[in-house]
Order: structure tokens, then sequence, then C-alpha cells
């Protein structure tokens, strides 16, 4: 498996990653100078569709799901099957996206993987005048949870070398804030965060684990193996976990 190589996880991903804070989408809207019925998002680096679901459920005019990763964007597409969401083969650098399609741009969970300067005059020759770009993460928050934080510690036990590369906690995001100021053809940043509960089964929260690609790279399958079997014997006895996540977003308009 390869950094950023989602191809073998598709499935996973789409049945076992959480959602995005509900907030979220109401901070995106609260950016927005008008109704979402009269704005066109798309959503880059959609994956299977998580995020740009909850666009589709805020009613934007049209909404455009871009993901490079074939598997991905199959399950994307079966996940979101019935749905008004138009999806397309692209990625942050080649979205394929006409100029002046968009009145929002979000990458969600994604942004990391992109490069900065090359995506983001894509973005600005997507977006209208006065569009926004929205970059969002959704990280595990484990401060009020022994238990997950028991969790992570034997990850760290086994793996002393991890650097995550696509949590929103990693180093891509601390300097994010700056390296948009640095932009051309930007305003200034905007940064928020809010708070959401999911409640999970044993077998879904095994599953989202199974679908971060960058811990498996680095772990390897024998320490990634062991790191499973651990969660496993730990919940044995745990049917249900109430997991909690910071939504992290930065938004940022086009001049």
């Amino acid at each position: 498996m390869a950094h950023g190589d989602f191809s073998t996880l598709a499935s996973t991903y789409a049945s076992h990653r959480p959602g995005y804070g509900p907030d979220a989408i109401r901070l995106v809207l609260g950016a927005m100078t008008r109704p979402a019925a009269d704005l066109d998002a798309i959503d880059v680096g959609a994956g299977t569709g998580i995020w740009t679901r909850q666009l589709q459920a805020a009613g934007f005019r049209r909404v455009t799901a871009v993901e490079p990763n074939d598997a991905m964007r199959q399950a994307g597409e079966e996940t979101s099957a019935g749905l008004p969401i138009a999806w397309r083969k692209g990625s942050a650098e080649i979205t394929g996206i006409p100029d002046g399609s968009a009145d929002l741009l979000t990458m969600a969970s994604s942004f990391h993987w992109a490069d900065f300067p090359v995506a983001l005059a894509e973005f600005r020759r997507v977006l209208r005048p006065h569009g926004w770009f929205a970059a969002l993460w959704n990280t595990r928050y484990l401060d009020r949870s022994p238990l997950l934080l028991e969790i992570e510690a034997e990850l760290r036990r086994l793996v002393p070398d991890m650097k995550r590369v696509s949590s929103g906690s990693s180093e891509f995001t601390s300097g994010l804030v700056e390296r948009f100021m640095d932009a051309d053809g930007w305003g200034d940043p905007i940064y928020a965060e809010c708070y959401h509960t999911e409640q999970m089964s044993r077998e879904r929260y095994i599953g989202a684990w199974r679908s971060v690609n960058d811990v498996q790279v680095q772990a390897g399958p024998e320490r990634f193996a062991a790191f499973l079997g651990f969660i496993e014997r730990r919940l044995a006895d745990v049917p249900t976990l109430d997991c909690q996540y910071r939504t992290r977003m930065w938004l940022v308009q086009r001049r």
C-alpha cells in the first residue's frame, strides 16, 4: 500500500468512516452571502462522498464531486445513488471543471495530499469572484476518553516513529494559516472548529481504523495486525463506544 492510495480501502472507508460535525456545514453556510439554493458547490478529493452528501443535504443548487481514485469514486457513486450529485474524475491540481463554475469549493480530509500552490491556482480558476475555498478535517478528539487514549498509546508503542500525514492535527495543518496568508489572490483565512460525538459499534470502530491509509503504510502489515488485535481484545466486552470528533476548518475567499 502506498501513501495516499485508497484503492483497497474504498469499501471499508465508505462503510465505517464518520461524518463531519453538523455545525461544520452551518459554519460554511454562514460565510456565504446568498442562500445555498442559489449556489454551486464542488467537493474535490471527495473520496466516497461523506462530506459531499452533507453539502447536498444542505441544499446547494448543484453539487459536484471530483475524485481521482477510481475505486473511491465508484464507492461514492454507489453510496450516493439517487442523490443529485455529479461525480467526475479529477484531482486538486487538474479538476477538469470549467472556469468560474463554483461559489464554494471544498476539500475534506484530503487537502494534505494536494500540491498546495498548484491546487490553489486551480481552485481560484474554478471559483467565481468572491467564492470560498474550505479545507477541513475530521480529527479524533481523545482527551475525554481514557479508553481511546489507551488505544492511541498502544499504537505509539507499536509504531514509535509514527508521523501522521492525513490527520487534521498533522504538521501540514500547523502552518496552514500562514500559507493561506502568503497566497496571492486570496483574502485572510478564517479558522473554526466544532465537536460532535459518534456512537460506534465495536465493529465500526475497528473498521474505521482499517480505512486509515497513513497508519497502515507506516506500521506495515505485521504491526498493524498487532494493533488491530490489541483493539479487538481490549474491546471484547465493549459493544459500543462514544467517539468524539473535532472538525477543524480553514476558510479562505477568492479575491
